[in-house]
C-alpha cells in the first residue's frame, strides 16, 4: 500500500514537514532487539517486521515505548496507526492503551502500563468499564492533563480527570485504525478514522491547553484478568507552521506548567454517551447553598421594605 493522505483540515502531509527523530515507522530499525536509535522499550514490548507489539493477549502484561529525543515543537500533530484485538469476546478484554507526550519516560506505573501523577498529555484509549453503573459505550477515547498532583482513577475510568472524550468502535477491526492528536496554540484536537471510511472524525477539542517543550511521545499499554494484544504500527509526528503572537517569544516555553484553563472543573463531569462536557447534578450541598442565597435575598428585600415604610410613615407625619 501506498502513503496515507492526510486530510487538509489536520496537516497538508508534506514530507517536510514529517519530524522522523520523533517518528516510528518501518522498516523497524534494530526490529527484534534494543538497538533502536531513537525509541526504547521495556515490559512486554516486542518489535516485528510488521509492528511493535506493547502487550501480547495474555494476562498481567504491561509495556511501552518512547521517543529517546524531547521534542521542542510548540505546534505538532502526532499520528497513530494502531490495532488492538484478542480472542476475548464483548466486555471480556482489557484493559486499553495510552499515547503520551510527557516529562516522565520509562517508568512503568498502573496507568495502562505507566506512571500515575505524571507531567503532561495522556490520551487513553480505555477498552473495558470497570465503573459497573457508568452510562458510557465502551471502547471510551478520554485526554487528560497532569501536572504531577493528579491521579487516574481506575475504578471510575479516568472520570474525575478527563477533560474530554469520545466512544470508538477501534477494537478487533478488519481494517485499519488512526487516532490523530494535534496540539496547537494552546487548543488540544483528537480525530479518529477507524470506521474504514478513510475520513477523520472528530472526537476531542479543547481550548485553553497549555503544555511545555522539552517533554517525550510515547505509547504504552495493560493487561490485566481481562487481556488483548496491542499494537503500534507507527507513530508519525508534523510540525505544524503556525504564527505566534509577539510575545510568545519572550516565553520560556520549557518553564510551563501542564495547566488547563476551563470554565469548570473535569469534576462536573458526569457520565454522557457522547463524550461532551456537561454540568453535574445539583447534588446536596449546591441545593443549601441555593436556599441560603433565596433566603438571604428574602431578608434583604425585607429590610429595605422596612426603611422604605418607615421613611414614608415619618414624611406623612410632617404633613398633618
Amino acid at each position: 500500500a501506498g502513503p496515507r493522505p492526510v486530510p487538509a483540515e489536520l496537516t497538508d502531509g508534506n514530507s517536510e514537514h514529517l519530524k522522523r527523530e520523533h517518528s516510528l515507522m518501518k522498516p523497524y530499525q534494530g526490529a527484534g532487539s534494543a538497538a533502536m536509535p531513537l525509541w526504547d522499550f521495556q515490559g512486554s514490548t516486542i518489535v516485528t517486521s510488521q509492528y511493535v507489539r506493547l502487550t501480547p493477549d495474555e494476562r498481567s502484561r504491561e509495556g511501552s515505548i518512547w521517543n529517546r529525543v524531547p521534542c521542542f515543537l510548540k505546534d505538532w500533530e502526532l499520528h497513530i496507526h494502531f490495532k488492538i484485538h484478542g480472542a476475548g469476546k464483548k466486555n471480556l478484554h482489557g484493559d486499553g492503551l495510552a499515547l503520551w507526550y510527557t516529562q516522565e519516560r520509562l517508568t512503568p506505573g498502573p496507568v495502562f502500563g505507566s506512571k500515575d501523577n505524571f507531567h503532561g498529555l495522556a490520551i487513553f484509549l480505555d477498552t473495558y468499564p470497570n465503573d459497573e453503573a457508568t452510562e458510557r459505550v465502551f471502547p471510551y477515547i478520554s485526554a487528560m492533563v497532569n501536572n504531577g498532583s493528579l491521579t487516574y482513577d481506575h475504578s471510575k475510568d479516568g472520570r474525575w480527570t478527563e477533560l474530554a472524550g469520545c466512544s470508538a468502535d477501534l477494537r478487533n477491526q478488519n481494517h485499519d485504525t488512526f487516532l490523530a492528536v494535534r496540539y496547537s496554540r494552546g487548543r488540544l484536537t483528537v480525530m479518529t478514522d477507524v470506521e474504514d471510511k478513510n475520513e477523520w472524525k472528530n472526537c476531542i477539542d479543547i481550548a485553553g491547553v497549555q503544555l511545555p517543550t522539552g517533554y517525550f511521545f510515547g505509547a504504552s499499554a495493560g493487561t490485566g484478568d481481562l487481556s488483548d494484544n496491542h499494537d503500534i504500527i507507527s507513530m508519525k509526528l508534523f510540525q505544524l507552521m503556525v504564527e505566534h503572537p509577539v510575545e510568545d517569544e519572550t516565553v520560556d516555553w520549557t518553564k510551563i506548567e501542564p495547566s488547563v484553563s476551563l470554565l469548570k472543573s473535569p469534576k462536573d463531569n458526569v457520565d454522557d454517551p457522547t463524550g461532551n462536557f456537561r454540568s453535574g447534578p445539583l447534588t446536596g450541598w449546591k441545593v443549601f447553598l441555593l436556599l441560603l442565597c433565596a433566603l438571604l435575598g428574602i431578608i434583604v428585600c425585607a429590610v429595605v421594605g422596612a426603611v422604605v415604610f418607615q421613611k414614608r410613615q415619618e414624611r406623612n407625619k410632617r404633613f398633618y
